[in-house]
């Protein structure tokens, strides 16, 4: 993981945390062909917190790295949200969203890493 990558994830991570994201994981896939080198996932447990989540995680890395993302999507029922910053793709799920679409183990080979709940 180069220095730039790695210092994104680190601050989607905290700007997740900042709402009290659950069961963040880092999915690191760049040995693998796949969409983009990493992903980072998380969820919310409504369609508010969801949302919340995502607006906060996109604000903390705009003002600490001065970066916006390329797109986003999902706001609209704010079940999965995705976020794209070219090498990493965040994923902001409703807990029941995530079990049944279950990303992060579409690549098996794929090195995960989750980040222990802060409460």
């Amino acid at each position: 993981m180069n220095k730039d990558d790695k210092q994104l994830i680190d601050t989607i991570v905290k700007g997740m945390q900042e709402q009290k994201a659950k069961n963040i994981a880092i999915v690191d896939m760049t040995k693998l062909e796949a969409p983009c080198p990493y992903f980072v996932i998380c969820e919310g447990t409504s369609s508010r917190q969801v949302e919340s989540i995502a607006d906060t995680m996109r604000d903390y890395v705009r003002d600490n790295l001065k970066q916006k993302p390329f797109a986003y999507d999902g706001y609209d029922n704010a079940e999965w949200i995705a976020i794209d910053y070219g090498s990493v793709i965040v994923h902001v799920f409703q807990h029941d969203v995530r079990m049944f679409y279950d990303i992060e183990h579409l690549w098996d080979d794929a090195n995960i890493k989750y980040i222990p709940n802060l409460d």
